[in-house]
């Protein structure tokens, strides 16, 4: 197995792990902290009680300002073309899509139809920097991370798939892995994923004499200084 295969072990651990973790995961994984390869905006979700998604980037662009510039049947199409590539994708594969009338998006591509189409084609999730809506009518379970809440789909339409995209100041190639949860989204790169699931465990234990000191009577700067060179230990 290549050293660049995600395995069934890196991939639980994945899914088992907040948003914020996996991101200092990845700095011990690279050797230091980054400010890129991941969202820098606040984001709204389907459901934020849904554990974390990972998957395989399948990348498209919409947006919603204005109307296609094709024909009904053409348009039809390429909407349909759009559902064919995301259904080839590798799972597990998760769908982040690019909305490019951002800062202001007008219409929601996410709503109860695409949730119950992506959801049948077994995408583990959507991430997006476009609008939401349906709240309450959403198929259970399928989490999408968003930039906005929107009651229309205006005039929503793809115009482009297979292309990088940006999210939110997080750039996407197809393919790219990408973990996702309430807080946003980070790319975990593949030269990565030999190392995530140890670095992962690493983080935790590094934080657990501080969160376990800090939560007991009597916690003090004494107990504080002693608890942190403890996590400082871990490696």
């Amino acid at each position: 197995m290549g050293i660049h295969e995600l395995t069934a072990e890196t991939l639980a651990a994945l899914r088992d792990t907040d948003t914020p973790t996996v991101c200092n995961a990845l700095e011990i994984a690279m050797g230091g902290r980054t400010a890129c390869g991941f969202t820098k905006q606040p984001v709204v979700c389907a459901d934020p009680r849904l554990p974390p998604i990972v998957g395989f980037a399948r990348t498209a662009k919409i947006r919603a300002a204005s109307p296609a510039e094709v024909a009904p049947d053409a348009l039809r199409e390429l909407r349909l073309n759009y559902y064919e590539y995301v259904a080839a994708g590798p799972d597990p594969t998760l769908v982040v899509i690019e909305d490019t009338d951002w800062p202001q998006p007008v219409g929601a591509f996410w709503g109860e139809v695409n949730v119950a189409i992506h959801k049948g084609l077994g995408t583990a999730g959507a991430v997006t920097n476009g609008s939401l809506r349906d709240l309450g009518e959403l198929d259970e379970g399928y989490q999408v991370v968003a930039g906005a809440i929107g009651p229309s789909h205006a005039f929503v339409h793809v115009t482009e798939t297979d292309c990088p995209v940006g999210v939110f100041g997080m750039s996407v190639e197809p393919g790219d892995l990408v973990h996702a949860d309430r807080h946003g989204a980070v790319v975990v790169p593949a030269r990565h994923f030999a190392a995530i699931a140890a670095a992962i465990d690493t983080v935790k234990r590094k934080e657990r004499p501080i969160l376990e000191a800090a939560r007991k009577p009597g916690f003090d700067i004494a107990r504080l200084r002693a608890a942190w060179a403890e996590g400082e230990d871990v490696h």
